[in-house]
């Protein structure tokens, strides 16, 4: 009986680190060949470059890095193990996604991605030119089909590659996650492989980029659609895949199948892999936010502990007159809780000197938001001068909901490098609280359970201004993500005068997103990316 090993890779890259990245992939390749006994070894998508890499492809010396790094990969990686790694590359003038194949110090042959993503977050065509043509290369008996990413999306290449003569189909991806996508990916993972009764492994990377995190999940399926081995989300590292032939057919043989977590779970692992990445990958020491004692803040800075360990962690509590004692104690027994360097530093004084300086200026004037956007503004710039004298980055703590209708300030919380929470709605943030007070003690309970406010005027409330956050998020998740217009979610069911206002807010508030920090992306539309309208224009909503 024939028997083959196939090792998944399932590693985090460092975008625009080729020699590193090459580096990675000679000693996976080594371990699985010693770990594992692997025959062939699978790496990502564009894993010699990063994913995405942007427009790192247009500098002149990318071409150059990569030759350099696949001519050493060829010179060092072990003998008789078949690499198959993603990189970009240029053919007669045009640049392609492509898939090399490596084999006893030889490049073999190369495969181009055929279907090209320019949607979301995906803009390949800037960058490439579409693949011709089926690769399926003849290893040790077994003949292996290629596709990368999108191409299993699409189907046609699956398809493409089963008529020449694929025995098993292996896919190279770097799929990033959202909400709900890893359950998404593997449903169409197994109807590709029924769809052409072959067996499909399908390889993901790991980690943070930008905005971008991706979840892992490597996967095989065979040729009926099961499930045979399931590589760990949110983890790096190396999954074999045993294949025997049988009757005639490469089959899968079970492997470790990795328990699938929990939509709390699976999204509080995306914001702490974005921001661990985000940090560790920019060479900052650390992190520092406001601690204000509401519950976005405190789930912030459970967030970055889990990322950067409470070492790397600086809490700052800013009061002022309207800051309630329970914030202050709140504030300071989860600083406590989680082990982090604590600091209160009122901004009375301050407050109160840009008053006095304005004093004149103001004169005539009713008090009206400006007094509180100055309280949000000393915050943060004390943050960021903790930030220039300490070498830590600012924390955000804006969420989702917050940032679409404008309901933070900008050169105020909205200061920062970065948001783990930016993407994540405000009924999303204390399911997060709750779970992640369930794996330890971590929020204190009060601050989940009392009602939110920005404590920036006697008595305020959010919900002063704006609709109860679960009639709020209903109607953000319809129009941001859904593209529905304002009278068809009136027409779901919701009070017309609460939904003209958020749409309003929502459009209006768009020069405000602009300059807020970048953030890990965990719905299928988050800000940035994948959702670009223009500042200044006319549209009306409504139909």
């Amino acid at each position: 009986m024939q028997d083959l090993t196939l090792v998944m890779a399932q590693l985090d890259p460092l975008v625009g680190d080729i020699p590193g990245n090459a580096d990675r992939a000679i000693e996976a390749v080594r371990e699985a060949r010693i770990e594992h006994g692997a025959d062939i070894v699978v790496f990502p998508e564009l894993f010699l470059s990063g994913y995405p890499p942007e427009d790192l492809l247009l500098r002149p010396s990318m071409e150059t890095r990569l030759r350099e790094a696949r001519s050493r990969m060829a010179a060092k990686v072990a003998r008789d193990v078949l690499v198959i790694i993603g990189y970009p590359g240029r053919r007669e003038g045009k640049s392609y996604n492509l898939a090399g194949l490596l084999y006893n110090g030889e490049w073999l042959d190369e495969y181009a991605k055929q279907a090209l993503p320019n949607y979301q977050v995906f803009d390949e065509r800037r960058y490439f030119s579409t693949g011709e043509r089926s690769l399926v290369l003849d290893h040790k008996g077994v003949r292996l089909g290629l596709l990368i990413c999108e191409d299993l999306w699409d189907g046609g290449p699956v398809h493409a590659a089963r008529d020449a003569g694929a025995d098993i189909l292996i896919t190279l991806n770097a799929s990033p996650y959202h909400q709900d996508k890893p359950a998404e990916r593997l449903r169409l993972l197994e109807q590709r492989a029924a769809d052409v009764s072959r067996p499909v492994v399908y390889v993901n990377t790991i980690g943070g980029q930008d905005e971008l995190v991706f979840d892992g999940g490597s996967a095989c399926v065979d040729a009926e659609g099961e499930l045979r081995v399931l590589a760990p989300y949110w983890a790096a590292g190396l999954m074999p895949v045993q294949f025997v032939r049988e009757d005639g057919r490469w089959v899968p043989r079970e492997g470790e199948i990795e328990p699938q977590p929990e939509p709390e779970e699976s999204l509080y692992c995306a914001l702490v892999t974005g921001l661990r990445d985000y940090v560790n990958k920019s060479g900052f020491d650390g992190v520092v936010l406001g601690l204000s004692g509401g519950i976005d803040s405190a789930l912030s800075l459970a967030i970055a502990v889990d990322a950067l360990g409470p070492q790397r962690v600086q809490a700052v509590m800013m009061p002022y007159r309207y800051t309630a004692d329970i914030s202050k104690e709140d504030a300071a027994a989860q600083a406590r809780l989680l082990g982090v360097s604590y600091q209160v530093l009122p901004i009375e004084p301050m407050v109160d000197a840009f008053l006095d300086t304005l004093a004149d200026t103001f004169a005539g004037t009713a008090r009206d938001t400006t007094e509180e956007n100055l309280q949000s503004r000393c915050r943060g710039v004390l943050l960021m001068a903790i930030s220039n004298k300490k070498g830590l980055m600012v924390l955000s703590t804006g969420n989702k909901s917050e940032m679409a209708v404008g309901y933070a300030t900008l050169y105020g919380d909205m200061v920062g490098g970065y948001n783990a929470i930016k993407d994540v709605y405000k009924t999303w943030v204390y399911r997060l609280a709750r779970w992640r007070n369930t794996e330890s003690p971590a929020i204190p309970e009060r601050v989940i359970e009392r009602a939110p406010s920005a404590e920036l005027a006697p008595d305020q409330k959010d919900s002063d201004s704006l609709p109860d956050y679960d009639v709020l998020d209903a109607i953000l998740v319809r129009y941001i993500e859904g593209d529905m217009s304002a009278e068809a979610i009136i027409a779901a069911g919701f009070d017309r005068d609460d939904v003209y206002k958020v749409v309003k807010l929502v459009d209006r508030c768009e020069y405000k997103r602009r300059q807020a920090p970048v953030g890990v992306r965990v719905t299928p539309r988050g800000f940035g990316r994948d959702r670009r309208y223009p500042i200044v224009n006319g549209w009306q909503p409504g139909e």
